[in-house]
């Protein structure tokens, strides 16, 4: 396999990573011939993948826009992926002058590619790092230069949770990221969930058992264990729902049925 002279010399590409997966699903270049084969292979199960994807991508643009009406101008994007048109950067630029965000993976590529994207911007840049260490995250001088956690930020977890098993008590690492965060901050949060697929379970569990496969386990959580994350804030309306019926400009009904896969929600910190 032909290394591109874009790629960091210390990744493997011949293994498969969710973040370029994500990338290939959104139509980007930045993925290998691994990464679309293993995409392929889960959207023989659950072909409208891609349209979920960019149902996330939909919910996050709004959410960031949402936030900056309510006078938030610092975002905390974990799990970020690789940089694509749309970014949260952009996003809250346009609506905010000024706004500061960090972004935080732990994929290389997604980093690398985050770093040229930012060359050039001082109120952004990106931290190599796990949500599972959010110590690790806390500390680092990106994180530092830009975030005052003790004014309000929105901490953007957006299609990540899901990646993290209960193993790994997602639920300790969203709530110490929580403490850190000021009275008034926001969780932006989507998650996967089998509520809502427009297939069997039995289906859908095939495209689960490609990210097994790869090793990166695909959990899907039901809407009750999914509030959970929300301990400590108050929902803002309309709440724990399917992507698309979150402060949609579009008709739901007018989405494709892919779209509702999954939930999404806004929790303001008290």
């Amino acid at each position: 396999m032909e290394r591109p002279a874009w790629v960091p010399r210390s990744i493997d590409i011949s293994v498969p990573s969710v973040s370029r997966i994500y990338d290939f699903y959104l139509g980007g270049s930045h993925n290998f011939e691994v990464d679309r084969e293993a995409a392929r292979r889960a959207m023989e199960f659950m072909p409208g993948l891609p349209k979920i994807m960019q149902a996330n991508r939909a919910f996050m643009r709004r959410a960031v826009r949402f936030a900056t009406e309510e006078g938030i101008d610092q975002f905390l994007d974990i799990g970020s992926g690789i940089p694509t048109f749309g970014n949260v950067h952009e996003v809250a630029a346009r609506a905010c002058p000024g706004a500061r965000v960090v972004y935080v993976d732990h994929d290389p590529v997604a980093v690398a590619h985050s770093e040229a994207v930012l060359a050039d911007h001082d109120d952004a840049d990106v931290v190599a790092a796990d949500l599972r260490g959010p110590r690790e995250i806390l500390a680092a001088p990106q994180v530092e230069r830009l975030i005052d956690l003790n004014r309000p930020v929105a901490l953007l977890l957006v299609a990540i949770l899901h990646f993290v098993e209960d193993a790994d008590d997602p639920y300790a690492a969203v709530a110490e990221l929580s403490d850190a965060l000021a009275p008034g901050s926001l969780l932006v949060l989507t998650h996967a969930s089998y509520e809502h697929v427009p297939l069997p379970a039995e289906q859908a569990g095939g495209a689960v058992g490609v990210y097994k496969d790869i090793r990166n386990p695909l959990i899907m959580r039901s809407r009750d264990d999914i509030a959970r994350f929300f301990k400590g804030y108050d929902m803002v309306e309309p709440g724990l729902v399917p992507m698309p019926r979150w402060r949609s400009e579009q008709a739901p009904e007018d989405e494709d049925p892919y779209a509702f896969s999954g939930y999404a929600g806004v929790g303001r910190k008290a």
